[in-house]
């Protein structure tokens, strides 16, 4: 297994970060929820593509081998407020993003963090540990800023994937009808 190459993702990577997100969430829970049937093919990518420039200026979208993996972090602090859904949305689907979000978010700490907001390797690059490379990044951030990561995932076995990666379940439950775990990681040593 050759070593991947780690870089920070900047604008021009918008393309490719969206085509991985897309691919990566094609059978998500949550993104199924969120965009589900033949919406999900128009809308992920309007999504991801906010996600992507809500988070590339700050330096907190990194690459794995060129886009193969990809990892968006959101550091510790207030930030900027992100615009309601409804901006970049259309109103049904932005409905299902804001009631997700709002069961979710009061189960993230108040306290300094950095969230791993997406986690995606193109189902074309699985099995090569790209995924858990990229993320790495964003865990050595917040340990050298001594803060935990957490993050939230809807499938069990990406569950069971962050356990082998340091990560402790903190809370499970149920967000509009999807199950959902919040996991917390102290972040790894520089």
């Amino acid at each position: 297994m050759t070593t991947a190459v780690i870089s920070q993702a900047v604008p021009r990577d918008r393309e490719r970060v969206v085509g991985t997100f897309v691919a990566a969430f094609a059978a998500d829970p949550v993104l199924r929820h969120l965009f589900p049937g033949e919406s999900y093919a128009a809308l992920a990518p309007v999504f991801a593509g906010h996600l992507f420039d809500r988070r590339v200026a700050s330096g907190t979208v990194w690459l794995a081998d060129g886009g193969a993996a990809i990892a968006m972090w959101d550091p510790p602090g207030p930030g900027a407020a992100w615009p309601p859904a409804a901006s970049y949305l259309p109103a049904e689907a932005a409905a299902r993003v804001d009631a997700y979000d709002a069961v979710i978010h009061p189960h993230l700490p108040a306290g300094p963090h950095w969230y791993l907001g997406v986690l995606a390797c193109d189902p074309a690059h699985a099995g090569r540990r790209l995924g858990r490379t990229v993320m790495e990044a964003g865990l050595r951030r917040a340990a050298a800023d001594g803060v935990p990561a957490y993050l939230e995932t809807a499938t069990a076995a990406n569950v069971a994937m962050y356990r082998r990666s340091g990560w402790a379940v903190e809370t499970q439950l149920v967000a509009n009808g999807v199950d959902a775990w919040i996991l917390r990681h102290p972040g790894l040593p520089s």
